[in-house]
Order: structure tokens, then sequence, then C-alpha cells
């Protein structure tokens, strides 16, 4: 642990943390109603949180794009897109929520010792309790909806898993959204924090393309990910090289069998396909003519 503090000490994680528009919309809000202490303890659950998510993404050497705090939590944007291992990806998405153990135990420990009110370790409970159970909410760009996400990915190829996210994403904000309007219709942070995230959505659904791009490239250029298992993708020989590619799947590496009619023609390496998508530019090809060059 020494050595990785050595090699990559902390300050670099803080340097990529941005504050949010919004939370200063909030920190507005809480100055002129007298709740600054509440924002500062709010502020600094979420930056823990995050920190949990920067240090164990830099102790696996992800590429950190930029840490954002934001008025309900945190979002720790990385630069991999589902070519890690399933288990550093977890321990990564898992991080921040398991920072607010810790914090529990230390707080309550200051609170049996007298040493923290009652009203400041009550309130610090309620926001620790209230940031851990919304990131765990299945809704990206969350820590829950990280985690739909993985495991949609193991089922379906990556593509399809990042868009049935997304709708589900949308069916449970769309949820939460009417449970809010009978219980909290007057929450200004609320209402904020649902603005916020149905933006995301959508920006992430618009980005969809770019996603599975990112996912391919990574595949054929980047650092080779760990196969689980071989995978063979039955395509026909007119299937475009763009519908192949999309029912790609993380973790497994796919031979290609080249089916036309009833009868098995040949087979390609995924490689190959991807060669010739990225490298030779053959983005309107049908299998059949990546299958001559071969």
């Amino acid at each position: 642990m020494s050595k990785f503090l050595i090699k990559k000490p902390l300050f670099k994680v803080f340097l990529k943390f941005r504050i949010h528009p919004l939370f200063w919309v909030v920190a507005a809000v809480a100055v002129m109603t007298a709740h600054f202490t509440e924002l500062l303890m709010l502020l600094g659950i979420i930056i823990i949180h995050e920190m949990g998510h920067g240090v164990c993404a830099q102790f696996f050497s992800w590429r950190i794009k930029r840490i954002r705090i934001l008025p309900f939590g945190g979002v720790a944007e990385m630069e991999e897109y589902g070519n890690r291992p399933l288990k550093e990806e977890l321990a990564v998405t898992l991080a921040g929520p398991l920072q607010h153990i810790w914090m529990t135990a230390v707080m309550y420990a200051l609170y049996m010792n007298e040493w923290v009110p009652e009203d400041v370790f009550f309130m610090f409970m309620e926001f620790n309790i209230m940031i851990l159970l919304f990131n765990l909410l299945p809704v990206l760009p969350l820590d829950g909806g990280k985690l739909l996400l993985m495991g949609l990915s193991l089922l379906h190829p990556y593509s399809k898993a990042f868009q049935q996210t997304i709708l589900f994403s949308v069916i449970v904000l769309l949820s939460l959204h009417l449970f809010s309007l009978f219980i909290f219709p007057m929450q200004l942070n609320l209402w904020i924090v649902l603005c916020y995230l149905y933006f995301s959505l959508w920006m992430e659904w618009k980005q969809r393309q770019f996603i599975l791009m990112r996912f391919l490239l990574e595949r054929h250029y980047g650092k080779k990910p760990n196969f689980m298992r071989l995978s063979p993708l039955n395509v026909n020989a007119e299937d475009s090289l763009s519908e192949v590619l999309s029912r790609f799947k993380r973790g497994v590496k796919h031979p290609i069998i080249v089916i036309e009619g009833s009868a098995e023609i040949g087979s390609l390496d995924e490689n190959e396909l991807l060669h010739a998508y990225f490298t030779e530019k053959m983005v309107t090809a049908k299998v059949k003519d990546i299958l001559e060059l071969y």
C-alpha cells in the first residue's frame, strides 16, 4: 500500500475534482436559509465517497477524466468503456458506497464518547444514509446504474446492455418523480437533482453510438482485455460489419461463424473484423466482403 501511495500520490485524485454549477445553486440556497453547516457536512460526505472511487481507480491505473461534485453526490467519470476486468469495475464502483460504512462507525464512536453533539450525529447519519441510498438507485450515472450496466453486459451485447440500462433508468426516474410529486412537492433540491438526472440520461442516450465505438476501439487498439471464455457468433454473410460489431459482449472473445443459406461458408476472428472496420475503414462492408480478404 505504501508503494502505491508513493507511485500514485493521492493529490493527483484531488486534481480531478470539479464543482458542478448546480452545487453552487444549492450552496446559495443553503447560505440564504442558514443551512451552511449542513452544506459543509454534505460536501464532506460527498468528497469522501468520491475519493473512494478515485483512489480505487488510480490503484488499478484507470484513466480518470474528472470527478464532479453534485448537490446529491458526485460522479467519477472514467475513460474506460467496458473492457476492464469485471472485478476491477466492481471494486471501483463499490469503493464509493463502502466509505459510508467506516464513516458511520467513526461518527458513532465519536457520539458514544460524547465528542459529537446528538443533533450533529443524527444529522450526519441522515445525510450519510440518504447519499448512500440515492447513489445506489439503478439510474445512470449513479453507482446503482453502473452496477446494473455491469450485470446486463454479462448477459447481453454491450451496446444492447447500455441501451437497456438507460431505458430502465428512465423508468425508475419517472417512478421516483411521480412519488416525489405526492410526498415532496416543494423540495427544490430534489427537483434540481431530478432535472440533472433527466439531462444526464438524455446525453447518455445521444452518445450511445459513441460509447459503442469507444468500447470497440479499446478492444482493437487498447490493452487487450482478459477474456473469460469464447462465445461464437453465427452471422449471415449479408450482415453488415457494423451490425455484427454491435453484437460484441464484454469479457468474451468472439469467433465469427459465417452462414449463407443454411451452410457454414467460413469463419473469422473478431480481430479481423475490428481491423477491417477501424484500420481499413471498411465501415459499409458486409461480412462476405471481409471473408473474401482472408
